[in-house]
């Protein structure tokens, strides 16, 4: 048997202690395989994991220790804070939590009770803890399952792995308090992230879209008139459905497939024209970096989204080049209703529209007079489906050239606003409009801006801008 030799220092004993246990747990695990027995390895992989958690967690109470400062007074940030004692508290890990004694500051000349006057540690200082003692990438981590699922769903899954053994509410507060300060600081972070960006070689192309997407919202409900019945809500609520907004700046090749998308959300009382400035700002720091790419709005027929980027995407800050198209899907769903008024019992009429559409340039127009010329513009209303169509082409055709679909496949150019589209069912559907569910506009935003990183592909980036500024110096006071 060999024998190793460590030169161990006097605080680091509790490990070597662990790796001594976990040693001796893996020789009894492989006397029990002699024999030729079948083994219920699951549980071998389950101890093992166990014993290398302890220490995982060893390791963690050691490193944190050292972070402590134990002195009368320290500077941080250029002020000054006094010693008022001595304590232990828990540090969570994605091993679990571990207990670590650290000094207790207080700003100096302040007193309880005053906003300026909170207690802080050095080791929560340095580490950059989220919240009270969650360690950075702990908190990273349960905020991105919170931001894919459920916080019970995300617990469940933590247990599956063996890993971050924490309750659902636990999940439920870390991934608000990093969304919360995403959300503060998401101008900064999002101006980073599109500084850091690096276009595509093959990219050609950049489509901008807008669109909106119902979300179930918790709002107060007035209270009937008389006497409350017995055990009546003394906060009665509603769940309605309001309309959020989803924004897509997606960087497209040469035949206008796409190669990247970068999303964004915002809840139903949120800031949408701050949505809007912000897909302005990372598309002109994208033309900034490449100046041979076209620019491309496309949305559907709403009138809403068109006018906010048209506010936005200006010729005067990206010159006379914009190009602007209404979704192809959206124009062929109008005309698909109206060919089935026209030629019910003929099945050809809307593929020779959609070939007409797509190769010649004044198609549109054409496709618009021959649905006026059919005799069949009922009246207004939707259940008129050739009058919605003809509406629907005049709103659109002539107005910059919205429907030339001719032009925009000749210059490889996307006709269809999927990206967006896709968005809204991501961003939103999949995750906020569970069965039952119901949000506020506040902590809503926290898990869309979390969401819309992850989906984007710059989840990592991200989060390290959010939880970088928790990281603090702190020296000791001469």
């Amino acid at each position: 048997m060999a024998k190793i030799v460590l030169d161990v220092p006097e605080g680091f004993m509790g490990l070597v202690n662990s790796w001594r246990e976990t040693l001796e747990a893996m020789k009894a695990a492989v006397d029990r395989t002699d024999g030729g027995k079948a083994v219920d390895y699951a549980q071998i992989e389950r101890e093992a994991s166990e014993r290398c958690r302890e220490s995982e967690r060893e390791a963690h109470r050691v490193i944190l220790s050292a972070l402590d400062i134990d002195v009368p007074r320290i500077v941080v940030g250029g002020l000054r804070y006094n010693r008022v004692g001595r304590c232990e508290a828990p540090y969570h890990t994605m091993a679990g939590s571990v207990s670590v004694e650290r000094s207790l500051y207080r700003q100096a000349g302040t007193r309880g009770g005053q906003p300026e006057a909170k207690v802080v540690d050095p080791v929560s200082l340095r580490a950059g803890v989220v919240g009270e003692g969650w360690l950075p990438h702990t908190a990273r981590v349960m905020s991105h399952e919170v931001q894919k699922g459920t916080s019970r769903e995300a617990e469940a899954t933590a247990l599956e792995y063996g890993l971050l053994p924490y309750s659902r509410s636990s999940f439920e507060s870390v991934a608000h308090l990093v969304g919360a300060l995403a959300v503060a600081e998401h101008q900064d972070i999002e101006d980073m992230l599109i500084d850091a960006y690096e276009v595509p070689q093959e990219a050609r192309s950049i489509s901008v879209s807008l669109d909106r997407v119902s979300v179930p919202m918790e709002e107060p409900r007035a209270r009937p008139v008389g006497r409350p019945a017995k055990g009546a809500a003394k906060r009665p609520i509603a769940r309605n459905f309001r309309m959020a907004y989803c924004g897509t700046v997606t960087v497209h090749e040469e035949n206008g497939a796409a190669l990247h998308t970068i999303r964004y959300g915002a809840m139903p009382g949120g800031d949408i024209i701050g949505l809007r400035n912000r897909l302005v700002a990372d598309v002109a720091t994208l033309v900034s970096k490449r100046r041979d790419l076209k620019l491309q709005l496309l949305c559907d027929g709403a009138p809403e989204m068109w006018n906010l980027l048209e506010e936005g995407f200006t010729e005067q800050r990206f010159g006379p080049g914009i190009l602007r198209l209404v979704d192809l899907h959206h124009l062929t769903e109008k005309l698909g209703a109206a060919a089935r008024i026209i030629e019910p019992d003929a099945g050809a009429l809307l593929p020779r529209w959609k070939m007409r559409l797509i190769n010649r340039s004044g198609a549109a127009k054409e496709i618009l007079e021959e649905l006026i010329g059919s005799g069949l513009d009922e009246g207004p209303g939707d259940s008129h489906p050739v009058h919605a169509a003809i509406t629907y082409l005049q709103s659109h055709h002539e107005n910059a050239d919205r429907m030339n679909y001719a032009r925009a496949r000749r210059l490889g150019l996307p006709l269809g606003s999927g990206n967006v589209e896709a968005t809204c069912k991501s961003l939103f559907e999949m995750r906020l409009k569970r069965c039952g569910a119901r949000w506020k506009n506040e902590t809503g935003q926290h898990i869309v801006q979390l969401r819309a990183f992850a989906l984007s592909d710059r989840w990592g980036p991200a989060v390290e801008f959010t939880l970088r500024p928790l990281r603090k110096a702190v020296r000791v006071a001469a």
